[in-house]
């Protein structure tokens, strides 16, 4: 098949990480017989500096006429100025508002060999393979009104918390869909004991349940389940949540892995095929990218771990492309070097072989180049 992927780099390790996505991406290619034209454009600090403006509309027409789009990170110090009129962050909003990017997936799954880079005890971590569903357009991040203000009291911020009907609903039947595939239990999460916007997303998820029998649905406040995710996270499945609560959790989520540098996601305006199913391209580009952030401290130093990145794209072939097979040979090989006690230093022990990032990219490459197809 043919795709175009807009490769949205950003900043710090965003680059170095796509970088080798790519490279991993073209062994798929060259082994399936498969053409992915990249195409490039400047997003975050990195477009506020050349452009003034961190989604320039050439970068936000590339992104709307590919594909899909692998994004790296964006921020960093330069630019964390609070009064600034515009942040590399506003790239990020506004490619998930123009794209109609509801649904926001981050896969949590620890892998047996690096229990040991976790810092919570290894009994809890047994069979942790969970989804988080966050919905990504709605909420406090885009609600109006936003605004600060100041007068002889003294300053003032105002942010507001608003759900429809219609934006709540189409996230939580993504969350059915998914959990249907999978062991099919939905935690729904909300603060429906102090939040108007918490009782109605426990109604609405209520009456989309109807249409997936099932499905077990599970409600739970968000602060209980911030701490369930720590004690007990091999309890869930699939979890579905309104934008700031999601952004939280997940965060907290990726610290069960002892690293974020392991954990993709993918944001979707439609639900993800089920498992097995091939379909080609349709519907607006998905945009698939690391959890990390652009991590400035050790940007530019070759140490950064891609494996976040690659999982990122093998996302990107399976749920935009249809392409399980080719998603299945990037999981192996990245399942192989694990096991084998191939590291980048912010996961790796005394004793395993530690990589840079490109050297991880190298090899993952090569795995999947010489190796027959799975």
């Amino acid at each position: 098949m043919e795709a175009r992927v807009c490769v949205l780099a950003g900043d710090g390790v965003g680059k170095e990480v796509t970088t080798e996505s790519m490279k991993v991406l073209e062994a798929i290619c060259k082994k399936f017989d498969h053409n992915f034209e990249f195409i490039h454009a400047l997003v975050g600090g990195a477009a506020i500096d050349k452009y003034n403006n961190p989604i320039p509309s050439e970068s936000m027409n590339l992104a709307l006429g590919s594909d899909a789009i692998l994004f790296g990170a964006v921020g960093g110090p330069k630019w964390d100025n609070p009064s600034a009129d515009m942040r590399p962050e506003d790239a990020i909003l506004a490619l998930r508002k123009r794209l109609g990017l509801y649904a926001n997936m981050r896969p949590v799954k620890v892998y047996p060999e690096l229990i040991h880079s976790s810092p919570l005890r290894p009994e809890y971590l047994k069979d942790v393979d969970f989804v988080i569903v966050r919905e990504l357009t709605g909420g406090l991040y885009f609600g109006r009104p936003k605004r600060r203000s100041a007068s002889t009291r003294g300053r003032r911020a105002v942010d507001t918390l608003a759900y429809s009907e219609k934006e709540i609903a189409r996230v939580v039947r993504v969350a059915f869909e998914l959990a249907k595939s999978r062991r099919k239990r939905l935690h729904s999460l909300d603060k429906m004991n102090v939040l108007e916007t918490g009782r109605l997303w426990r109604e609405i998820a209520n009456e989309v349940s109807r249409d997936y029998p099932e499905v077990e649905l599970i409600h739970m406040l968000a602060d209980n389940a911030a701490m369930k995710i720590i004690t007990n996270p091999s309890d869930f499945d699939v979890i579905v949540a309104e934008n700031s609560i999601g952004d939280i959790l997940s965060d907290e989520a990726s610290v069960i892995t002892g690293s974020m540098g392991m954990l993709p996601s993918a944001s979707l305006a439609s639900s993800p095929p089920p498992p097995g199913k091939r379909r080609g391209r349709r519907g607006r580009p998905a945009l698939y990218e690391p959890i990390h952030g652009s991590a400035p401290d050790i940007a530019g130093h070759n140490v950064a771990n891609p494996v976040a990145s690659f999982l990122s794209a093998s996302l990107m072939l399976r749920w935009s492309f249809g392409l399980h097979e080719e998603a299945d040979e990037i999981e192996n090989a990245i399942n192989k070097i694990i096991s084998e006690g191939y590291r980048t230093v912010d996961i790796a022990g005394e004793n395993d072989h530690k990589l840079s990032t490109s050297q991880m990219g190298d090899l993952v490459a090569g795995i999947i180049s010489s190796g027959p197809k799975t």
